[in-house]
């Protein structure tokens, strides 16, 4: 059998596998089964797989799942669920069945469903909850969406510096009751101020009268509470430990980051920066009302067109030359196409420096040689190319004399190597400059660079053409 067979019938049997789930989680809802024969069905079910299939569920047959499935469980589901579809599904419980999900729920998971509900609802739910829940859930609502803290949780194993091994295994059996992140034990001293962690095995396997001390690695990396998500991932992705402190000013620890939570935030990231290289300032979705998308779109299509019609003024002002040489019409989507690619390559480069952290003077002239030089190197590969492509193409199938097919396919490679050069400085120059007038590169850079493109590309192809093929080698 072929790979790209075999390929296609395992997704055949994933897919023919879910479609038997659903409807045996639908038959198990739908029965006359007890609570309890119910619950003893689904627990062979994964948490992922009831995920998908509640969606299906009418509003009646998920208030019969909420009252038959434990708080395990649910917690369990919900951990799969986009954050909307979780608080719409928080919205349909009673006050003190979502209370109780809220209470068994991860503390940053919690925060975020909790954000999809209304006020008033929100309120009557962490009213209900246990203080020290509802202090957890205060603490990390209280920092932006944007700093790394938002998306922390308190599931961790804390211990005091002073106890002994002995003390210390007895304080994670204590705790593991509560959290399960247990891999490694977090280390503080009488004020809470973080001083290490250790790792689980080295815990077990420590003899039991010996000291903290010594095993406890003092270099383990950290993060700051405040510290914005954007510049925190590159640094937390350089750690392979799957769970990482956070602190706050005074250096206390407050929660950890795991290794769920720096996916999710280098995901979300990625989707913004690709929602704004668009030129829109938050990604959208399905839910996002028409007039909302048409307000964020709108302002920078204004600013392109205005951009533009000053493109197709340039074009107009060598209106003589196309209409003497009509066939150079047919090329000018490949110097267009080239140099938006060589552009939007330079921009993705600079992007990703500037988000490593800042340059010196220095530095930026090194960034924009390097890529003029890539843009030289690359820009005469394919003039080269395209000289003898072209030429070859125009004599071949377009019955052109062969001085007249080399001349224009010339035009063409001068007219790409001059394009990509350009477009390489300007893909590189233009984040840079709007990072100095401090406006987001990611935002600005990608529409307009698209069009500054244009602009470099059409100068070089229609200017190098008037000069050469016209003034100089007279083929008009």
């Amino acid at each position: 059998m072929k790979k790209n067979e075999l390929n296609k019938n395992v997704i055949l049997n994933e897919d023919a596998v879910k479609n038997i789930h659903c409807d045996e989680i639908t038959a198990v809802i739908n029965s006359n089964d007890s609570p309890k024969a119910m619950m003893n069905k689904l627990d062979d079910y994964h948490g992922s797989d009831i995920a998908e299939v509640i969606s299906t569920f009418s509003v009646l047959n998920r208030r019969k799942f909420y009252r038959v499935c434990s708080l395990e469980m649910l917690a369990e589901i919900f951990e799969y669920l986009d954050e909307k579809q979780a608080g719409e599904y928080l919205r349909e419980m009673d006050i003190h069945k979502a209370s109780e999900l809220i209470s068994e729920l991860d503390t940053d998971t919690a925060v975020n469903i909790l954000s999809e509900t209304d006020k008033d609802r929100r309120s009557l739910i962490i009213d209900a909850v246990a203080p020290d829940v509802r202090s957890e859930l205060k603490l990390i609502a209280s920092f932006d969406e944007e700093e790394i803290g938002s998306r922390m949780t308190t599931n961790c194993i804390i211990i005091d510096e002073d106890m002994t091994v002995k003390q210390a295994m007895n304080a994670l059996v204590s705790q593991a009751r509560k959290n399960d992140n247990i891999s490694t034990l977090f280390v503080v001293d009488e004020n809470k101020v973080f001083s290490g962690a250790i790792d689980l095995k080295d815990l077990i396997t420590a003899d039991s009268e010996v000291e903290l001390e010594s095993i406890t690695a003092t270099s383990f990396p950290y993060v700051y509470a405040n510290e914005q998500t954007a510049n925190c991932i590159e640094k937390l992705k350089d750690y392979s430990e799957y769970i990482i402190p956070v602190l706050d000013d005074s250096n206390r620890l407050l929660g950890v980051i795991t290794a769920q939570n720096i996916i999710e935030a280098s995901d979300d990231e990625m989707g913004e920066d690709y929602a704004k290289l668009g030129g829109l300032s938050a990604e959208e979705d399905l839910n996002e009302p028409v007039l909302q998308s048409v307000k964020k779109r709108l302002p920078w299509l204004l600013v392109l067109l205005g951009l533009g019609m000053v493109v197709s003024t340039v074009v107009g002002a060598f209106e003589k030359v196309v209409a003497q040489l009509t066939l150079i019409v047919a090329f000018q989507s490949l110097i267009l196409d080239m140099a938006g690619n060589v552009g939007t390559q330079s921009l993705a480069v600079t992007i990703r420096v500037l988000t490593d952290g800042g340059l010196t003077a220095k530095q930026k002239f090194r960034l924009v040689s390097k890529e003029m030089r890539v843009g030289l190197l690359n820009g005469t590969l394919i003039g080269v190319l395209s000289f003898i492509a072209v030429g070859l193409y125009i004599f071949f199938f377009k019955g052109k004399g062969l001085v007249y097919s080399f001349a224009m396919s010339g035009c063409i490679g001068i007219s790409l190597i001059l394009a990509i050069i350009v477009s390489s400085a300007v893909g590189t120059l233009t984040p840079l400059f709007f990072k100095k007038i401090k406006i987001d590169p990611a935002v600005a850079s990608g529409p307009m660079i698209t069009t500054l493109n244009d602009l470099v590309a059409v100068v070089a192809y229609y200017g190098t053409s008037w000069i050469f093929l016209l003034n100089v080698l007279k083929l008009g």
